[in-house]
């Protein structure tokens, strides 16, 4: 068995939600250079053409659309225009998501800003699912991953908005497995854990740092290239008999906020 085949994308047509950053960016690097044509989705126009660009000049194929995953036209209209312009979908990267980084005191967040982070991390996905997999399943190769994190399992203080976001995220996932199956699409989760991203960029501390590494056997903190190689492997043939799984990556340990 040859290895190069079962991780090469060519042909195939990734989109990649919140893609102008962090993990995002780095996922739809990673993919461009597996052979596919990505589709940076991010909410700043500028943000995603130049990491579109940046595709474009390494010879990779790519096209940014500007998309507020909160908002079900800008979903409609991102998977027409990926559609229109290169005629099927067969990857979507749930990467866009977020929370209030351990400020989340229950006592001070109203219930409007609780279900606002359940919006954007778990009902946006399922929208954007239930869009994209008809797609893939005329186009005979579908592969979602949804980007979920540590703390859909760890327990903090301060973050049950976020993590019970996420943990409904992972068992979304674990059923919509069943649902497009029979569609010949795979739907997974890839679950960071700290990753230098801009966004934990907010809240770490040297001495935040130091707590993490205590526990964290692969002893430094993520970076976005850990997990796009997940991502990967989950879009790609490599995993095609993988569905409804989540893989954690966090350097073989639990990094926590407290």
């Amino acid at each position: 068995m040859s290895i190069q085949p079962l991780f090469d994308l060519t042909g195939k047509v990734a989109i990649v939600t919140g893609g102008g950053n962090g993990i995002g960016r780095a996922c739809c690097e990673l993919l461009a250079e597996a052979g596919a044509t990505v589709v940076v989705s991010n909410r700043t126009p500028e943000t995603g053409e130049a990491v579109a660009q940046a595709i474009r000049d390494k010879g990779g194929k790519a096209l940014a659309v500007a998309c507020d995953v909160l908002d079900d036209r800008a979903l409609e209209h991102l998977v027409e225009r990926t559609v229109e312009e290169f005629g099927a979908i067969h990857i979507l990267v749930n990467n866009a998501g977020g929370g209030r980084g351990g400020h989340e005191n229950p006592f001070e967040l109203s219930a409007e800003e609780f279900e606002a982070i359940f919006r954007l991390n778990v009902f946006s996905a399922w929208k954007l699912c239930k869009l994209v997999v008809p797609h893939m399943a005329r186009a005979g190769y579908g592969s979602i991953v949804n980007i979920t994190s540590m703390a859909s399992i760890n327990k903090s203080p301060n973050m049950s908005a976020y993590a019970s976001s996420k943990a409904a995220l992972n068992h979304m996932t674990a059923n919509l497995a069943f649902d497009f199956g029979s569609m010949n699409v795979r739907i997974n989760c890839v679950g960071p854990g700290a990753t230098r991203t801009r966004a934990l960029s907010t809240v770490l501390t040297p001495e935040i740092e130091s707590r993490m590494l205590a526990h964290t056997p692969i002893h430094r903190l993520g970076e976005p290239a850990d997990i796009a190689g997940a991502v990967l492997y989950f879009a790609a043939p490599v995993s095609e008999w993988v569905s409804g799984q989540v893989l954690f990556v966090n350097g073989g340990g639990v990094q926590t906020l407290d």
